[in-house]
């Protein structure tokens, strides 16, 4: 009974030595906590005092008794993707993981464009100013002389602009035969005279269909024979009387490339008119027979150029252009220069050298 007695009082002294241990210890660790978090204040005034912002705030938010926020995570920085600068082109060539023609990009000669596209044809662009040396007036001395009035002064400096596309509306499977639709306008607006009213001097309108073929034979020197392209061409500026000027051609083109260089011939033969019907009926004597012309692309600047006369005449004419890489979208700067006869219909037997600069949306392939 004894032995019995004295085992639970000792269970009973150990038990409440362990109780009191172990209460001890949660108050040292109360303690310690105490001590090292910072006292509360004792009023708002004290808060006022802290030179600190971000310490001032939590004095505030611990004297109102408010839980502290946790620390918000530091995003990581956005990733942005550098601008694209590459041209169509080079998209194209990067897509496909291996080098694109210009002549087969500008003509969808690629097995997986598209079958139907309308695309850039010759060179689109807005001369804001264009000067010419000798201003063409005799072409309408004629109708001022009819309705018994002087003539208007033309300007020497005029805008000059050029708008040409062409669409796809056949082609076979593997995309080496086509056959094309294209249209072509020049104007020459005289803007600046306000006392002629501002009239377009000249219009010319250029449709045409043809049908488009690449060979793609090796001619040697790095060049290959890329394009060949057959069809019918109309041009007129669309006016009656003594200033209407049109002819009627059929036409067949040759192109060929090396690199980033283009070169281009072109041979007409004009379809006869009769002669009461023939506005200009010695137009090819300063139009001639064919064109040589060329394009150059250099670290995104282009310098294109053709020549164009008869021989027999020892007529012609000669333009050369560049167009600058894009600077603000698809825009570019472009300077043409041109010098000899038929820059449009209208000045087909007149001589004149002429010199423009504006912005160009493409640069003529």
């Amino acid at each position: 009974m004894e032995v019995r007695f004295f085992r639970v009082l000792l269970r009973t002294i150990v038990l409440a030595a362990g109780v009191a241990a172990g209460g001890a210890h949660a108050q040292a660790a109360q303690a310690q906590a105490q001590a090292q978090a910072p006292a509360a204040p004792a009023s708002l005034a004290e808060c006022h005092g802290i030179a600190s912002d971000r310490d001032r705030l939590a004095c505030y938010d611990k004297a109102s008794g408010r839980a502290l926020a946790p620390p918000a995570e530091t995003a990581a920085p956005a990733v942005v993707a550098p601008k694209d600068t590459a041209t169509p082109l080079a998209n194209a060539q990067a897509q496909r993981g291996a080098p694109t023609s210009m002549i087969d990009y500008a003509w969808d000669f690629d097995a997986d464009s598209p079958r139907y596209n309308i695309r850039f044809y010759k060179e689109n662009y807005f001369l804001v100013g264009r000067y010419t040396n000798d201003v063409n007036t005799a072409p309408f001395v004629p109708l001022y002389e009819a309705i018994g009035g002087p003539p208007e002064n033309l300007n020497n400096t005029e805008a000059k602009f050029q708008l040409s596309f062409k669409g796809r509306l056949w082609t076979t499977d593997d995309r080496r035969f086509g056959l094309w639709a294209a249209y072509t306008q020049q104007n020459q607006w005289q803007v600046y005279n306000g006392d002629a009213s501002r009239p377009f001097r000249e219009t010319n309108y250029m449709p045409e269909l043809f049908v488009s073929y690449r060979p793609d034979v090796d001619l040697g020197g790095g060049f290959r024979w890329k394009l060949v392209n057959f069809g019918y061409n109309h041009q007129s500026n669309g006016r009656t009387d003594v200033i209407s000027r049109s002819w009627n051609r059929i036409l067949a083109s040759f192109g060929a490339e090396s690199g980033n260089l283009a070169l281009f011939a072109d041979v007409w033969y004009r379809i006869p008119e009769k002669d009461e019907e023939d506005d200009n009926p010695d137009i090819t004597d300063y139009y001639g027979h064919g064109m040589l012309s060329g394009l150059y692309r250099w670290r995104g600047h282009s310098f294109a150029g053709w020549l164009r006369g008869n021989v027999g005449t020892g007529k012609g004419a000669v333009q050369v252009g560049w167009t600058s890489p894009p600077f603000f979208g698809p825009l570019r700067a472009y300077v043409q220069f041109f010098s000899g006869y038929g820059e449009s219909l209208i000045d087909y037997n007149w001589k004149q050298t002429t010199i423009g600069a504006g912005v160009a949306l493409s640069d003529g392939l």
